[in-house]
């Protein structure tokens, strides 16, 4: 058999099939064909093109479950084929950057013309992320009829509705009513939520997620404010508690959320995200380092989590979650040919958390990336 494209890498890991070791994996067309783990590079198929990477560690396409893909209508978005592609993200979920109104056009300008794979968590707010101010500082932008309509116009593009009741989004709308709408929305589609808690004594994070469904996630779950989810060097009970009732958990760093000591503390305790993302937008356009999703693994890889628990978060489980689990977020043949090899780099540096505390670490990035088969120049740092 001949194949389109031929990589090697010193380890891949498919966490989806519990597969890890040195290997290759061939694709034809926009498919995955052939994964060996083991095997000797004589062994390997013919290739019109091969690419090796001793060093690298060749992944599934990455899944980022929380960033801010848009073109237009958002006050955060960025182009997911310049900012998130290159970098190894192949799949991409929008945290809310539109809403029922403006949801038709992010689906024909952004989702049916980029390369990038995107998905909508659609926001409660009619406008989306258009709105300079308050997205949902009129009660009358939680529009529970049109945001049910724009699911089942979107389909399988709209994964569920995300909602940010802290004070920055509602503005002196009730938090709880607005939290109240999106889970009649979720119940009325049979949609999960994408949740940003309060960050203010008013609404405490206990009442919060007593209030949540199985399935539901709340993001931001690092941060170290008010509402933080662990306390002096322990994970509060009620957060143990909420999983345990089929609540989950996403990273969601950001430019205020993540702290070193919250995710060292949920690494110790064994409350690891059940994603790791970036909520990558606009605001981190040239950073430095950039932001991106493998740099979000090195700063929890800096906080003591294995590697080998991190690359399903970012590949795997938030497939899973995003019902994609047949096509990506695994190395299977069959599935489509989204790739990332990642590499890490060799000189030890200081990492920061959002407030410029500091852990020593390495820093992860994209070797190469793959996309449908298709070779993706990938953006060094």
């Amino acid at each position: 058999m001949e194949v389109d494209l031929l990589i090697t890498a010193g380890r891949m890991e498919d966490p989806a099939r519990g597969l890890s070791g040195p290997g290759h994996v061939a694709t034809i067309a926009d498919r995955i064909a052939i994964t060996t783990i083991g095997t000797e590079p004589d062994q390997a198929p013919t290739a019109r093109r091969q690419l090796d990477f001793p060093d690298g560690v060749l992944l599934p396409g990455l899944v980022d479950m929380h960033a801010h893909p848009a073109v237009e209508d958002s006050k955060y978005g960025i182009d997911p084929d310049e900012h998130f592609l290159p970098r190894g993200s192949t799949t991409v979920m929008s945290q809310g950057d539109a809403g029922a109104r403006n949801w038709p056009r992010y689906r024909e300008r952004l989702i049916e013309r980029a390369r990038t794979r995107v998905r909508m968590a659609i926001n409660l707010s009619a406008s989306g992320e258009s709105n300079p101010g308050f997205s949902l500082g009129d009660p009358a932008e939680a529009d529970v009829n049109a945001c049910v309509n724009a699911i089942r116009d979107g389909g399988d593009l709209i994964w569920g509705v995300a909602i940010n009741v802290a004070q920055a989004v509602c503005g002196d709308s009730d938090p709880r009513e607005m939290l109240r709408r999106a889970i009649q929305v979720g119940e009325a589609t049979d949609r999960p939520l994408l949740v940003g808690t309060r960050h203010d004594e008013d609404f405490p994070l206990e009442e919060l997620l007593e209030r949540l469904r199985p399935g539901d996630v709340v993001t931001y779950c690092l941060h170290g404010l008010v509402d933080r989810i662990a306390r002096d060097g322990r994970v509060l009970d009620c957060v143990w508690q909420a999983r345990e009732r089929g609540v989950l958990f996403d990273t969601g760093h950001g430019m205020g959320s993540f702290d070193f000591e919250v995710a060292e503390t949920v690494v110790k305790e064994g409350f690891l995200p059940d994603t790791i993302s970036t909520d990558q937008y606009r605001r981190h356009v040239g950073s430095n380092p950039q932001h991106d999703l493998p740099l979000t693994v090195s700063k929890l890889l800096a906080a003591g989590m294995r590697a080998e628990d991190a690359w399903p978060r970012i590949t795997s489980r938030p497939a899973e979650l995003l019902g994609l689990a047949d096509e990506v977020g695994t190395l299977a043949p069959g599935a489509c040919a989204d790739l990332a090899v990642l590499t890490e780099g060799t000189d030890e540096v200081a990492l920061r958390d959002v407030s410029g505390n500091e852990r020593p670490g390495r820093i992860w990035s994209a070797a190469a990336v793959v996309r449908g088969g298709e070779l993706v120049t990938p953006r060094s740092r």
